[in-house]
This record gives C-alpha cells, sequence and structure tokens, in this order.
C-alpha cells in the first residue's frame, strides 16, 4: 500500500516547526530562508536623533541581553532616562562565553568551575554571525568589536551513523560525492533509456550526459564505482546508493551544507559582543538584580528586585515606561500587572531544552591527525554534533571542541538529568566512537544545560503547533506602559540579529507611544 497518499499535507510552518526541532535554529532557519520567510534580515530603523523625548521621561528596561542593552542604549541617546536591571552579574544573557575559574550554578544545586587553561573559551549560547544579520553587525561595527571567520562547512568533516557503514564515521566529502554521484548515474541512465526525450533534445542530451559523467566522476559506461581511497576514513570501497539512503546522511548533509557560505565570530568569544554593548550601557545598568514584580497604573511603571545572590535588600525603581526583555519563563513566575491575552501569551510559550558540552583537549588531534580545520561533524549519538574550533588554526598544543549541541529534544533533558560530571563524562564516551582519540587527549570540561539556567529556564522559545497564532501579536502590542521586547518576539528565535529586530522596532513603537502620550 501506498502510505504517502494517505498521510495529511504538512504545511510550511509544520515543517519548519520539525526541522527545528531535529536539528535546530540553525536548520530551521535555512529552511526558512530558502521558502522566502527569513530573507536577509530588515534593517531596522533606530529612533531620529532629532526625535527627542519629552524633558524628563524616563524608561526601565529588564533585561540585560541584546535586546535589553540595544533599548537602553537608543532610548538614552533621545533623551530618556534609562535604568536597566539585570539578574546575572555579568551583561550578556544567552551572548556569553565561559572560561576558565568562572563558576556555574544551576537549578537543582550542582555548580561548576570551569577548568579551561588561559585563552580558551565556549561559547554555550550564540556561536555563530550570519553575513546577512544586519543589525548586529551594525553594532559590532560601531562598537569596534573585531572579527574572524568561522568555519561552518567543510568536506573534511564527519558524518557518523551508529547504523550504518558498521559505526564508522565518513567524511562529508565522500558521502557527498557518493549522492551527487548517484544522482548523475540515475540521471545519465534515465536520459540514455530516452526517459527524458519529451523534454530535451538530443543535442542538449549529449551535453548533458558529458556533464553528468563529469559532475559524476562517472565510467565510461556512466556508472559510478568511487573515487580515490588515499583517506583512512574513507570507506575501501565506493558507497553504493542503497547504503548511501539507509545511512539516513543525507538529512545531514543538508545541515553540513549550510545555507551562508559566510559566517563570523568575534575574536575572543562572543561575549565580546555583550561587552561593546555594555561598555555603551554601563552607567544605566544594575548587575546582579534579579526583578520580582513589574506593576503599573495609568503615569508610571513600578519594579520591585532584589540581590539575585541572597534575595535580600528588596528594592523598587519607577518610571515613566518600560521595555520588558526578560523571558517569559521567568516572567510568568511572578507578578506582571498586563491585560488578560498578554498573560496569557507569558504563561503559554513554553521554552526549548538545550545543552552544549566544551572539552578540552591535551592536543588539537582532529587537525594533526584526521586533517579537520573548522566545520561541524553530524552523529545520531546523542551528543549530535561536535564543533571544531575555527581559532588558532595550526598551533600546537591545547583546544577546546564543542563537543554536544542537542536541542529541543529527549537527549537535552536526558543530559540535563545527569550531573554536570557526568554530563561531560558521557560527552567524551560518545565522542570518543568518532575520534579514537578522545579518550587519551581529554583533560576537562564544562556542561550548560540551558532549562537549568535559573535565570531563563531554557534555550529559546518554543513556537509550536498553533501558539504564534494565539500569542505572538497579543505579547507584542503595548500594554499601557509597557512594551514586550527579545529574540521570542522575532521571527529569528534564538537568534542575536531577532533580539535586535524585536528591541528595535520595540522602543521605535514605545517612544512614538511617549510622545503622543
Amino acid at each position: 500500500m501506498n502510505k504517502r497518499k494517505h498521510m495529511p499535507s504538512m504545511t510550511r510552518r509544520q515543517m519548519i516547526s520539525m526541522v527545528g526541532a531535529l536539528a535546530g535554529s540553525g536548520a530551521s532557519y535555512k529552511v526558512m530562508a530558502q521558502m522566502g520567510l527569513a530573507d536577509a534580515s530588515p534593517v531596522m530603523s533606530r529612533i531620529p536623533g532629532s526625535t527627542r523625548a519629552r524633558p524628563g521621561s524616563s524608561v526601565l528596561v529588564l533585561g540585560g541581553g541584546v535586546a535589553g542593552m540595544s533599548a537602553a542604549i537608543e532610548l538614552s541617546r533621545v533623551g530618556y532616562k534609562v535604568t536597566l536591571l539585570e539578574h546575572n552579574k555579568r551583561p550578556g544573557g544567552r551572548c556569553w562565553s565561559i572560561r576558565g575559574g568562572d563558576v556555574i550554578p544551576e537549578l537543582g544545586g550542582a555548580t561548576q568551575t570551569c577548568e579551561f587553561d588561559k585563552g580558551f573559551y565556549l561559547n554555550p549560547g550564540p556561536w555563530r554571525i550570519p553575513y546577512d544579520h544586519r543589525n548586529l553587525l551594525s553594532y559590532i561595527h560601531e562598537l569596534g568589536v573585531p572579527l574572524e571567520t568561522q568555519v561552518q562547512t567543510s568536506h573534511n568533516t564527519l558524518l557518523h551513523s551508529t547504523r550504518a557503514f558498521d559505526g564508522k564515521p565518513v567524511r562529508v566529502g565522500t558521502a557527498g560525492n557518493a549522492f551527487s554521484s548517484s544522482v548523475a548515474e540515475l540521471l545519465a541512465k534515465s536520459t540514455r533509456q530516452g526517459a527524458l526525450d519529451q523534454v530535451v533534445s538530443k543535442e542538449d542530451q549529449e551535453m548533458l550526459l558529458e556533464a553528468m559523467r563529469s559532475w559524476g566522476q562517472l565510467d565510461a559506461d556512466y556508472t559510478y564505482r568511487g573515487g580515490r581511497k588515499d583517506d583512512h576514513l574513507m570507506p575501501a570501497k565506493a558507497i553504493t546508493r542503497e547504503e548511501l539512503l539507509k545511512s539516513g546522511f543525507w538529512s545531514q548533509m543538508q545541515l553540513a551544507d549550510d545555507y551562508h557560505d559566510i559566517l563570523m565570530q568575534p575574536v575572543g568569544g562572543m561575549d565580546r559582543v555583550a561587552y561593546a554593548l555594555y561598555g555603551a550601557a554601563k552607567d544605566m545598568v544594575r548587575l546582579n538584580s534579579r526583578v520580582t514584580s513589574i506593576r503599573q497604573d495609568s503615569k508610571k511603571v513600578s519594579v520591585t528586585y532584589v540581590d539575585a545572590d541572597t534575595g535580600a535588600n528588596q528594592q523598587t525603581v519607577t518610571a515613566d515606561w518600560c521595555v520588558c526583555a526578560m523571558p517569559l519563563t521567568v516572567l510568568s513566575q511572578m507578578e506582571v500587572q498586563v491585560g488578560a491575552k498578554i498573560a496569557a501569551g507569558i504563561r503559554g510559550v513554553p521554552y526549548s531544552p538545550a545543552i552544549k558540552i566544551g572539552l578540552q583537549m591535551k592536543r588539537r588531534f582532529w587537525e594533526e591527525d584526521d586533517r579537520i580545520y573548522g566545520g561541524i561533524t553530524y552523529t545520531d549519538l546523542p551528543i549530535r554534533q561536535i564543533s571544531y574550533p575555527s581559532a588558532d588554526m595550526g598551533t600546537k598544543g591545547k583546544g577546546v571542541l564543542l563537543g554536544a549541541y542537542v536541542i529541543g529534544n529527549a537527549s537535552a533533558y536526558e543530559f540535563t538529568a545527569l550531573s554536570p560530571q557526568e554530563r561531560v563524562k558521557w560527552a567524551v564516551k560518545f565522542g570518543s566512537q568518532i575520534h579514537p582519540q578522545y579518550e587519551k587527549e581529554f583533560e576537562n570540561g564544562v556542561a550548560i544545560g540551558w532549562h537549568r539556567q535559573p535565570w531563563i529556564m531554557g534555550c529559546s522559545a518554543a513556537w509550536g503547533g498553533d501558539l504564534r497564532t494565539k500569542h505572538y501579536e497579543n505579547l507584542r502590542q503595548i500594554d499601557g506602559r509597557i512594551v514586550f521586547a527579545g529574540d521570542h518576539l522575532s521571527n529569528l528565535v534564538a537568534w542575536q540579529e531577532g533580539a535586535l529586530t524585536s528591541s528595535l522596532d520595540a522602543v521605535a513603537r514605545l517612544h512614538q507611544r511617549a510622545l503622543s502620550a
């Protein structure tokens, strides 16, 4: 029975949600872009400097991530007195880099102390910047944050399946060539059998056959028999079409061939962006300030906060207006004086679980032994990905790998149900199935489970099903004197660019409301 014709059709939004759940926000961004739903992000207009705030006007900004700090900067530039409250002792929110000596407490009582050597770091949140994220790059250029190239796509990285090729990894390029050659072989044979006679002229068929022979590395009879075998990570014989399809590599190859051909990263860690924004907003920021309630009336907004470490020293600060860039997961657990529809949105949008694990190795064996310089290896093991550093390529000595990145599925919960030490242990155990050098070269690691971080309790908003239809536009509305902002209120969820497009839009609308009040 042909099951396909009995399957319900999948909407574009369902497809994007499915890809996001399986492969993370980067993959869903790629699918959205290819469908025309997420082209290069729009350049958001900043508030014109000539449109000044009313004298004495004030704004509270809640949340010191990228969205909150950009809101504070833009509002202060046009004359508002701004106070920003941030839960952590550092700025940036998820724009965070973990270095040796950093202490990371989490829900449940576990605490980690990072043991990386000086100069090494892990970006547990955002870790790449596409060239078409123009609002983020505008701030980066304005604030003088140095960038370097990040290798996202490399044909020398690996695809790994426990169900294929006896569990041995295969080069992305090897699998890609086999896939291309299989397609070329099928097309060439179809052409020779006359299957294209109605759509391709005889003259064009000859050129097509020659193109398929060249592109697919086919023999004279248009059969693919495999390329060179000069690599210990290449199979001993050519990968057949049947093996390739059964391996599931075709789905991983889509991720390996990333939509963006140029990606960037700040030199020295993603938090260089956060600290550059903080440098422009520092006089407005109160760190280590945990918000406990948000109230408003017809004239002002009042926010109560406490010392984030001790819960003591309760204070209340007031202002004319408020930009709230806090996670919905945190807002849902406190008093927020807003209308019923916005309150339902705050309570109704869950956040995805996610974990990243950084592993410090004694030497850069991926370069020295396996000729892998940057890029990502994909696997069906619970770690899902291994990402190789793009900084300091070719140097002798140690290096830090992203040893696991899991988002939006059961493995993320399973990993974070373990102690941080056990998470690292299992990342090494799984990774050694791909790189046997792991066991010998591993030194130390750090494992960040995002749904265990008390100031966010999740990685990013999970707009599954009909949640966006129910809540998205409601949450974007200005409620009295409060407007909400953040990547969760954008079409680029889990990207810093999404936080900025939302923030710049929110402050522009709030400014117009304030002028007309």
